[in-house]
């Protein structure tokens, strides 16, 4: 994936890049293009310890934090675009066409998160439905325990089974 910001993109960290340095207000939303997945949205958030590439999380841009998504979370919820560990700073998808850690998930299931932090799945546990999210294919599509998740600005509400 080689996401690339469309607006005026001078001065944005890379998306797929994490910085130690906050280089832009946590929210910052911006508009990025990847050939293969089409147009995404991403925000600007501080990490959390052991945050990997396509872990689901929940977020709160008040308090400034993200943690790695199980099944009691609730909240906003986006997908890590870097490792981006406690401590530093990056993008996190909210839009489009995302590749999520995945464990054995058919395309068109629901999304909800698991008892592994981080890790999504179709199995359903209740009160863990990523509202505004589906998956759009099987695990191991773009690779090895991960798949491709439609994201709709996602939250996961404790509503759903």
């Amino acid at each position: 994936m080689v996401w690339q910001i469309i607006q005026e993109s001078a001065g944005y960290q890379q998306i797929d890049e994490t910085s130690t340095v906050q280089n832009h207000p946590i929210g910052t939303r911006v508009e990025a293009y990847d050939e293969t997945y089409g147009v995404g949205e991403f925000i600007y958030l501080k990490g959390v310890a052991s945050t990997a590439v396509g872990d689901g999380v929940v977020y709160d841009e008040y308090a400034n934090t993200t943690t790695r998504s199980v099944a009691a979370s609730r909240g906003p919820a986006a997908i890590a675009m870097s490792a981006n560990v406690a401590s530093q700073y990056g993008w996190y998808q909210i839009f489009g066409a995302a590749v999520v850690k995945a464990g054995t998930v058919a395309a068109a299931g629901n999304v909800f998160s698991t008892a592994t932090a981080g890790t999504l799945d179709d199995a359903a546990v209740a009160g863990s439905l990523w509202q505004g999210a589906r998956f759009k294919t099987a695990d191991g599509t773009p690779a090895a325990g991960f798949a491709v998740a439609q994201l709709s600005h996602p939250s996961i509400d404790g509503l759903g089974a």
